[in-house]
């Protein structure tokens, strides 16, 4: 049953005082505690029922709460005949946690509230139990194992009547039950799921989508490379598979949540399987990228790449061209772990194992040719082109977004150009990423050009690097950027020796940075909106929210602080290089 149907029961004198967006948890039993910790009699699910005689002052609230939500409890409900009024420190607490809150009036005994819950929840169990242990017999004895995850889904269908589609983190159809699962569809409801992940919602999520009812539970990947126990939320969040099923699961009984439960994690070993396939491919890659950032012979790293290529090209032998392309997710800090703490580099090398598959091909097996490497924060991928050729759009398919994108990059130039495009990548799934990076991550992303040698491996490399800082300078949440986007400058940059680079940039930007310290201005980054606006006055305020007169003012200050004239082009390229090389 779930906690909504409490409410609508009079008899009960149950009165909601917080969590009215959980009202639709399961509730598999009930529990009456006065303990201060009763964590040890929780398995997850209960209604707990307290008269509130383990408060002694407001400090008890908050732990008594948190070991309730950290069991899994489905709700709390206080009596009033102890204290009257449910305390406001207690009434915080819940909400803080997420947890339900309901107050119980005085007539009620905690007796009937208990016999209500126990009568439904056995009557729902007693009505579903015996098909529901045939259908997890026949699961796991159809499983993966037994011809992939089509067979659970298959089975669902059949015997549930329910049309279910396995999806990636971007929405592309991993394994579906009957008629494929439309693109744009699979990219909006992984979109929902990650958005409702990152609030902390607990699955399964609801999504409503032109007027169609869809139910998202989670996949979590169990094997070795998953992230133990995830610490936070953020270092498994936009990896996870989804399985969608078209129903709303918000009325289900119990029984029939952890059959779906079930399913879930027996498409978990398919994803374990799919991920140990990949291990070769990435040790290729780390071995491929050691040998070109160490500065190895251009023969060592030909010789490695002919081991490569036919496990990348099966039946091809040699790739005649390679391209290099770096991802990276960022992290700001927020109230979890710090964004430092978190290990972004196998994040973006899963991401970027998933943005490199053709969105129009299904299965798991669709990015048996990639191969990505992490090191430090980056993941790196070393892309045999004729594997990769279909990934770019179809001519016509996201220009918009690629014109948009690509700053006087030009369209015309790059259709007809094999290989990977910077946009074209991303076309397809910056809905669901940008709801999975919320409003504290951002993805970069570099693309190379196509060299044809292991000569040109160590400039590929350097020059998607480049091409992702580029990328990374830019508004937005999801970003990339191509070889053709870097101007001269930016290839220089690097060769700048250091203590030259320190003293110009310090010669401009530090009077900036000094007086932001002591006046809180925000003259830096007023200076660099106002370069991203070429110099537009309106687009630059409105870009931060200031009136037109407030951002002349500020340019004028920045002009006076460092005797130049933004008016002037010499002026805005030596604050752009600074910029850049700060």
């Amino acid at each position: 049953m779930r906690l909504r149907a409490l409410l609508e029961t009079d008899a009960l004198g149950l009165r909601l005082l917080g969590g009215e967006d959980e009202l639709d948890r399961t509730v598999r039993g009930v529990m009456t505690t006065d303990l201060r910790d009763p964590s040890r009699y929780l398995s997850g699910g209960e209604l707990v029922l307290t008269g509130l005689a383990w408060r002694r002052d407001a400090a008890d609230s908050e732990p008594f709460v948190r070991i309730l939500a950290g069991a899994g409890v489905a709700g709390l409900a206080a009596g009033e005949a102890e204290l009257g009024d449910i305390p406001a420190d207690l009434v915080e607490a819940c909400l803080h946690h997420r947890l339900p809150l309901f107050a119980v009036n005085e007539t009620v005994a905690f007796a009937t509230i208990t016999e209500y819950v126990v009568r439904q929840v056995s009557g729902e169990r007693a009505g579903d139990l015996a098909a529901v242990v045939d259908r997890h017999r026949r699961l796991m004895t159809s499983g993966p194992a037994g011809g992939g995850p089509e067979v659970v889904l298959d089975l669902l269908t059949s015997d549930l009547d329910l049309r279910a589609w396995v999806l990636s983190p971007t929405g592309r159809q991993i394994a579906g039950a009957g008629a494929p699962l439309p693109g744009p569809l699979g990219a909006t409801l992984a979109g929902h799921h990650l958005a409702a992940t990152r609030t902390g919602r607990r699955a399964p999520h609801r999504a409503a989508v032109a007027g169609t009812t869809y139910s998202l539970f989670p996949i979590r990947n169990t094997g070795r490379g998953a992230v133990p126990a995830a610490r936070d939320v953020r270092e498994s969040v936009l990896s996870d598979w989804l399985l969608a099923v078209e129903a709303d699961a918000s009325d289900w009984p119990a029984a029939r949540l952890d059959l779906l439960q079930g399913v879930t994690q027996l498409i978990a070993v398919e994803r374990d399987r799919r991920d140990a396939a990949r291990t070769v491919r990435r040790r290729l890659a780390q071995e491929v990228l050691e040998l070109v950032q160490a500065g190895a012979a251009p023969a060592e790293i030909a010789a490695r790449l002919r081991v490569a290529a036919p496990v990348l090209l099966p039946g091809l032998g040699v790739a005649p061209q390679w391209q290099v392309v770096v991802a990276r997710v960022d992290w700001s800090a927020s109230g979890q772990a710090a964004a430092s703490e978190i290990a972004s580099g196998p994040v973006a090398q899963a991401l970027l194992e998933e943005i490199l598959v053709d969105p129009a091909v299904s299965g798991p097996d669709s990015a048996d040719r990639i191969a990505v490497a992490h090191t430090g924060e980056e993941a790196i991928a070393l892309v045999p082109l004729p594997a990769v050729i279909t990934a770019s759009a179809e001519p016509g398919e996201g220009e918009e977004d690629a014109a948009a994108g690509a700053d006087g990059e030009d369209a015309d130039a790059l259709a007809g150009e094999p290989g990977l495009h910077a946009d074209a990548l991303l076309a397809s799934v910056r809905e669901p990423l940008t709801a999975g990076l919320a409003d504290d991550g951002r993805l970069t992303l570099g693309v190379s050009a196509a060299v044809h040698s292991a000569e040109g491996l160590r400039g590929a490399l350097e020059e998607a690097r480049h091409a992702r800082r580029v990328a990374a300078a830019r508004p937005g949440r999801v970003c990339a950027a191509g070889h053709h986007e870097l101007a001269s400058h930016v290839l220089l940059l690097p060769f700048v020796p250091d203590d030259v680079r320190r003293a110009f940039t310090a010669r401009l930007l530090d009077p900036l940075r000094d007086y932001d310290r002591r006046h809180r201005a925000e003259l830096i980054e007023t200076l660099e909106a106002f370069l991203d606006c070429d110099g537009s006055w309106t687009r630059c305020a409105a870009r931060l929210h200031l009136h037109v007169n407030t951002l002349r003012y500020r340019v004028g200050r920045i002009e006076q602080l460092t005797g130049r004239d933004l008016s002037r082009l010499e002026d805005k390229l030596d604050f752009f290089l600074a910029l850049r090389m700060s």
